[in-house]
């Protein structure tokens, strides 16, 4: 992921509240956007990790702060989709430099 925040002039983060909330991957490309990624290499846990997403985007404030570009699970292996709660999923092998 860095190399991605990278070629765009960005930096990555990451995200875990006292609640166990998290994102894998924060990315924050040099302008007001930004992304949150979850990585669940098992297929099953994928679920999980679109529901950790989209309840990290529901506690943003978004009077200070924009809404997520996109929120994205990586996982081992399947196919790259759109879930119908808006949230990509997306094989690693997908993911090249």
């Amino acid at each position: 992921m860095r190399v991605y925040a990278h070629a765009l002039r960005g930096h990555v983060s990451h995200y875990r509240d006292r609640n166990g909330l998290k994102a894998d991957t924060i990315i924050h490309p040099p302008t007001d956007e930004w992304a949150a990624i979850a990585v669940k290499l098992r297929l099953y846990h994928k679920d999980e990790g679109a529901k950790n997403l989209l309840a990290l985007k529901e506690k943003i404030d978004t009077d200070n702060m924009h809404s997520p570009s996109f929120l994205m699970v990586v996982t081992a292996s399947e196919y790259a989709y759109l879930r119908n709660d808006g949230v990509y999923v997306v094989p690693l092998g997908c993911l090249r430099a």
